[in-house]
């Protein structure tokens, strides 16, 4: 699961399978979605005849972009986060408040995420809800949901088990 990089540094090469992937998926969503909106803008003021699936689609980009995207960011650990009462802690109690944050998301992300999205993707699909444009199953747009949060456990756990990410040096602020 680890392997020795320059300088004697451990990486974990999941994370960075997933960094990868993750990065390259968000940035292509992003640019599918101005491509998007562009398209939209051009048919509406160009063309003057409106398209009629860009707004539906673009909705549907944006939720993938937002969920994975803060999948990403907790794994680049970038999230939004007041760290007051952590940075003024010495560095063995940073690492358990630490862990217990992330204990704390990866379970928030477990129940609510992964098993709330999945009953929504699951209860979708079977009910046959499809979108009004495109006619694409609604269970599809969902499973943005389920997917990012198994995602935020994953790299919630990765992060728990490197205590070297967790301690924040109280004159060197990350901002």
């Amino acid at each position: 699961m680890t392997t020795e990089v320059g300088g004697g540094r451990k990486r974990f090469i999941l994370r960075d399978f997933l960094d990868k992937i993750l990065s390259t998926l968000v940035v292509s969503l992003m640019g599918g979605l101005v491509l998007v909106v562009l398209w939209q803008i051009a048919s509406r003021h160009l063309l003057n005849e409106p398209s009629s699936f860009t707004d539906e689609l673009s909705r549907f980009l944006l939720i993938w972009l937002g969920l994975l995207g803060a999948a990403y960011v907790t794994g680049q650990r970038l999230h939004l986060a007041i760290d007051i009462v952590v940075t003024r802690q010495k560095a063995r109690k940073q690492i358990i408040l630490k862990r217990c944050i992330h204990s704390l998301v990866a379970f928030f992300a477990l129940l609510v995420m992964v098993h709330g999205g999945f009953s929504l993707v699951i209860l979708t699909l079977s009910l046959g809800q499809t979108s009004a444009a495109l006619q694409l199953p609604l269970g599809y747009v969902y499973l943005a949901i389920p997917l990012s949060g198994l995602l935020i456990c994953v790299y919630s756990l990765l992060n728990f088990l490197n205590p070297r990410i967790n301690v924040i040096e109280k004159n060197k602020i990350n901002r």
